[in-house]
């Protein structure tokens, strides 16, 4: 499973919140990015709830993260 997770960060964390997700267990990969949020990360997990374990556990429980709204990936074959 795939999803892509938008993310908030604190004022003068996106950095900091950028750096603690690289390399994060189940986090493939991570950008900053303009717009209304300030990151964009590509998260992968087996199951529905190995991929929310990494969503609300470890990304959400980043220091400096405010808000995520996670975006999941559909197949349309």
């Amino acid at each position: 499973m795939r999803a892509y997770v938008l993310i908030d960060a604190m004022v003068g964390r996106t950095k900091e919140v950028l750096v603690a997700l690289q390399g994060m267990e189940g986090v493939k990969s991570v950008d900053a990015v303009t717009g209304p949020h300030d990151l964009i990360a590509v998260v992968e997990a087996e199951t529905l709830k190995d991929l929310g374990e990494v969503v609300l556990s470890r990304v959400r429980g980043v220091k400096g993260v405010t808000r995520t709204v996670t975006c999941m990936v559909i197949e349309l074959n």
